[in-house]
């Protein structure tokens, strides 16, 4: 049954994405080849699956690319002046305040909401961010906008929206704009976790409170999971017994229910599984059709991938793999009963009677140990996606999900009673304040479990070791089904082996690697020696709720794997400075460079007690300084401490590097404007300033990167560091005229995206989200 299902969705998926975006041929292709494996008698079931799975992932990884390609054709259109239909969610709990404009930042929008962005012309959807700057329309309309767009890893982000016209009204975002605002007002400061666990919307959500909950290992209930589904379908059926209703029309209307609620959510993928499943199981169990654990977690599982993209949602990644491991951990208790009853008889001495009879005692002893195995398998099964999701690992989240669930399984059925009795506001006043001690109680259980220090891995895994962790996991919850566990168990011993040390043996490219990552209006440079170690300069700018480290940093260098070896802090802006605590957190970098100007920003303050906690050695860069690794060598140019003092503007006190790497050399210069230019002039002859790529200094302002400086470096090749639409006119007209001048290309992040230099000691190559070329000779540009 689970094989026939696979194949069903495969095609349907297939079709689906092949109808939407035209590449049909290969998803036929990959459909056709799993069906055949799938239906081949004579093939072992691990094959016709591993065919299935391989369809699967060529379906999805063809749908992801497709994605790119409409995020990048609506963002062009956009900055272009076209125009794209925008389906709005409503407003984020605790975003709708308007803000205040400051010296040097750009002012606060006033209200931020997520929807869906298409195309006006064709089938291109994506899911984008809006900051209106003005009283934003109705909520729940379908609009036509015009704006400015930039590419972000949520979808787009858009700015200086005008709205054309506002169309018709969507009931079913209408009603999630109703709930959103009755919870509110409801409950108040409360209000961004009641969002989350009603309707999933987790933006409102402080950063501060997201990591509590992950240290704690609950961080899956801030979303609506499955469990919060299977919840309330259980809430409506004891309902349902108590006011003595039929069985068969209390199964009806709680099937009914679910349904509606999900699909007013929205149809999150993890609603859908645990709706699915519900209503499968309520059926089979009508209609006396026997159905086992896995065939129902498999229509479950697969019914959401209709959309070929749902495999890329952690909330569906969690859900299905949280539900493996319950149906896991009921096989494994299952054994464990088997092996009770066969020792019951045993001659034992009396500490071992006692013992056994403690955990195999129907009470107490027997729910504690099935809660446990239960709370372990699903925390070694979830494991991977947690530590590459949010960089760590929580050792006490079997115990903390133990105490939590009582308070989840009290808490959600109260709060959706709440939103139900909401056209009666007194009755759903109270029953909202009654459900205040249980929302604090959770905030308490997440507090005491995350607080110790030994209770929090930080970990920083590369793709591959989540690859093989992930293989490992599967092989072992595939190994509980089976009569025989233990070659299952050696194989997961010798996925999880290749995980820890492939990564390890295979080291770097062999090259080195400039990589100035997309942070928006930041900078984030990572260097990458031949054997795949890091040298990080700054970690772009921080803003309420995020930063630019775990939006863009982070996953970057864990895609690819390695330690950091080195960090540089440019200067102490928080647009530089703003995400280096998460990055020290998560990497803790044997060494720390910076300039030792104090500054008040909340991003310096916060990356300098991370270097505190983590016990990174402090140093100051100081010119003639140099680092060398793997045949990399990393010299300071600038500032000198008589240099530092003597300034009131962090930017020009901003730490210059040169790197060194076989033919090759690397400019590197921070927000250093003139003045520090001019002093660099003065200090160091053009030899020692002369470079094939000039990182543009202050995101290519007119303040910096003269044309004296120009004509010591000279530069083959510029890079500028810059947000889309930045109010600042990052890079200026006067300092791209100075390159033009000088017919010295250009790249920006703003237009380019990430950018990557790679260099053999010999030949230079860029890489772009576009294209990739090899740079000239300096003789032959």
């Amino acid at each position: 049954m689970p094989l026939l299902v696979h194949v069903v969705a495969s095609w349907l998926a297939g079709l689906w994405i092949g109808q939407t975006t035209g590449t049909v041929v290969p998803l036929v292709v990959a459909a056709l080849l799993g069906t055949a494996l799938a239906l081949w008698q004579r093939a072992p079931r691990t094959l016709a699956a591993s065919g299935m799975l391989a369809a699967g992932l060529l379906v999805a990884s063809v749908a992801q690319a497709e994605r790119l390609r409409c995020r990048t054709a609506l963002r062009d259109a956009l900055n272009h002046g076209g125009a794209a239909r925008l389906t709005a969610e409503p407003a984020s709990a605790g975003r709708a305040s308007a803000g205040r404009a400051s010296a040097g930042r750009e002012p606060t929008a006033k209200v931020l909401v997520r929807g869906t962005l298409r195309a006006s012309v064709g089938r291109c959807a994506v899911g984008v961010t809006v900051r209106w700057k003005s009283t934003p329309p109705p909520e729940g309309h379908a609009l036509a906008v015009r704006g400015q767009a930039q590419v972000t890893p949520r979808g787009l982000a858009l700015r200086d929206v005008d709205v054309l016209h506002v169309g018709d009204r969507d009931l079913l975002r209408a009603s999630r704009a109703w709930a959103a605002h009755t919870i509110d007002t409801l409950f108040g400061a409360r209000a961004p976790l009641v969002r989350a666990l009603l309707i999933a919307d987790q933006d409102g959500i402080p950063a501060t409170l997201r990591d509590r909950y992950a240290d704690a290992g609950l961080v899956h209930v801030l979303s609506v999971s499955g469990m919060h589904v299977a919840i309330i379908a259980s809430a409506l059926l004891t309902l349902g017994s108590l006011l003595r209703v039929s069985r068969r029309h209390t199964e009806l209307f709680a099937m009914a229910a679910v349904i509606l609620y999900v699909v007013t959510l929205g149809c999150p993928p993890p609603a859908v599984r645990s709706a699915v499943m519900l209503v499968v199981m309520a059926l089979a169990t009508r209609w006396q059709r026997p159905l086992h654990d896995w065939t129902a977690l498999a229509l479950g599982a697969v019914v959401p991938t209709v959309d070929p993209l749902v495999v890329t949602d952690l909330g569906w990644q969690l859900s299905v793999g949280g539900m493996a491991a319950l149906v896991a951990a009921r096989a494994l208790k299952r054994s464990w009963r088997q092996w009770a009853v066969r020792v019951r008889d045993a001659a034992l001495a009396p500490p071992e009677r006692l013992a056994h009879w403690l955990i195999t005692r129907r009470g107490i002893g027997e729910w504690f140990v099935s809660e446990i195995s239960t709370g372990v398998v699903a925390t070694v099964v979830t494991a991977p996606l947690i530590a590459w999701t949010f960089g760590r690992l929580s050792l006490v989240a079997p115990l903390s999900n133990i105490a939590a669930a009582p308070v989840i399984a009290v808490l959600q059925p109260a709060l959706f009673l709440a939103l139900l009795l909401a056209p009666v506001p007194p009755l759903a006043g109270m029953v909202a304040d009654a459900s205040q001690p249980a929302m604090a109680l959770l905030d308490w259980i997440a507090d005491v479990a995350g607080a110790p220090a030994w209770a929090v891995l930080p970990v920083a895994p590369s793709l591959v070791a989540v690859g093989g962790a992930g293989v490992a996991m599967a092989l072992i919850v595939r190994g509980t089904a089976a009569r025989r566990r233990t070659p299952w168990l050696l194989a997961a011993v010798v996925a999880l082996v290749l995980a820890i040390w492939l990564p390890v043996l295979r080291g770097g490219s062999g090259a080195f690697e400039m990589h100035v990552i997309d942070v928006g209006q930041g900078d984030a440079i990572a260097l990458r020696t031949p054997r795949g170690r890091w040298v990080v300069v700054d970690a772009g700018p921080r803003w309420e709720g995020g930063d630019a480290a775990v939006r863009a940093v982070i996953p970057h260098l864990r895609r690819l794997g390695g330690p950091v070896a080195l960090f540089v802090l440019s200067h102490a802006h928080d647009d530089h400075a703003g995400g280096a605590a998460s990055l020290v957190q998560l990497f803790k970098p044997a060494l720390w460079w910076e300039p030792a100007f104090i500054s008040p920003s909340p991003g310096y303050r916060a990356a300098l007690a991370a270097v505190r906690d983590r016990g990174v050695i402090w140093q100051r860069a100081r010119p003639g300084n140099q680092w060398r690794l793997d045949g990399v060598t990393v010299t300071v140019l600038a500032p000198d401490s008589t240099w530092t003092a003597a300034q009131t503007d962090a930017n020009e006190t901003s730490v210059v590097l040169r790197v060194d790497y076989g033919a090759h050399r690397f400019l590197l210069t921070g927000d250093a404007e003139r003045e520090e230019e001019a002093w660099l002039l003065a200090h160091y002859p053009p030899d020692a300033l002369r470079a094939d790529i000039l990182k543009l200094g202050h995101h290519g302002s007119r303040t910096s990167s003269s044309a004296p400086l120009l004509d010591a470096v000279q530069p083959r090749v510029g890079i500028a560091s810059a947000g889309t639409g930045n109010r600042y006119g990052h890079p200026a007209p006067e300092t791209l005229a100075n390159f033009v001048a000088r017919r010295i290309p250009v790249l920006r992040t703003d237009l380019e995206g990430t950018v990557i230099v790679r260099s053999d000691g010999r030949q230079l190559e860029i890489e772009t989200s576009r294209e990739r070329w090899l740079v000239p000779p300096r003789d032959s540009a």
